[in-house]
Formats: structure tokens, sequence, C-alpha cells
């Protein structure tokens, strides 16, 4: 096993199979689940299977910037958000690269326009991969993935 990266509380990374090359992520210990920011979520089928096509704007901050995303659904759950409210989410897998590692995880869709990230890193997509230093920022070095 690779020795742990330690990341701040903030860091910068890409999801490459989902076509985003770059995005700004909390690093969420109180979170189980990872979760995307999503807006006009559509699921369809494909070859007998559930997907799901959303759009994203990948940037906090800025709606010029879209990126259209398709994936496989592999769940859909109920999750609690912070403010308690529950909703069913549709659950995708898809690769993270950060730190020069690439690794797959869950991350379930929501819409997250009036929040700060765009991008919540939960406890499960942590994978003993990570330890968190809650008041630095931004300590990996982004590159991205290839």
């Amino acid at each position: 096993m690779k020795e742990k990266m330690i990341v701040g509380w903030r860091e910068t990374m890409s999801l490459p199979e989902l076509g985003i090359s770059q995005i700004n992520a909390k690093i969420d210990t109180g979170a189980r689940t990872s979760c995307l920011h999503a807006f006009k979520v559509e699921s369809f089928n494909r070859d007998q299977a559930l997907w799901v096509r959303f759009w994203i704007h990948p940037i906090q901050h800025n709606q010029d910037v879209e990126v259209m995303c398709e994936a496989p659904v592999i769940d859909q759950r109920v999750v609690r958000d912070s403010g308690g409210h529950e909703s069913t989410r549709f659950v995708i897998e898809t690769q993270l690269h950060l730190g020069g590692q690439s690794w797959p995880i869950e991350v379930t869709l929501t819409n997250r326009e009036d929040m700060a990230f765009r991008m919540l890193l939960g406890r499960t997509a942590m994978r003993n991969r990570i330890i968190v230093d809650p008041v630095e920022s931004f300590l990996i070095a982004f590159e991205e993935s290839k």
C-alpha cells in the first residue's frame, strides 16, 4: 500500500472519466459519501442499464463554464444533508485523480449551486489513502490527469 498523502481541508482534483479536468473539493471527514454538484439531471437507459446525464459548473462562482457528463447509475440512495434533510440521489462510480494517484470513488449527485464547493470528498472515498490537516489548504500540487 502506498504511503498516505496529507491533504488540506480543500484540494484541487480531477474526475477524468467525467471530463472534469479540474475541480476544487472540500475534504469532508464528516460526510460518509462524496457528492458532486449536478443540475439538469436526466436518467435514461443504455444497453438495458440505467444511466444518468447531468451538467455541472465545475468552477465556483462561474456559471459560464458547463460540462455535460454521463455515467452508469450504480445505486440510488437516501442521503441526509448537513441540515438534516433527506433526498434520494443517484450514485455513480468514477475515477478520482489527486496527487498523482487515481482510484475509483462513489459519488452522489445533487445540486450544490448555492454551496461554496462543487464537490465534497467524503470518508469512504479517502479509503485509508488520505490524512487531513484541517488547518491547511491546497497542500497537493495539482496535476491534470492524463
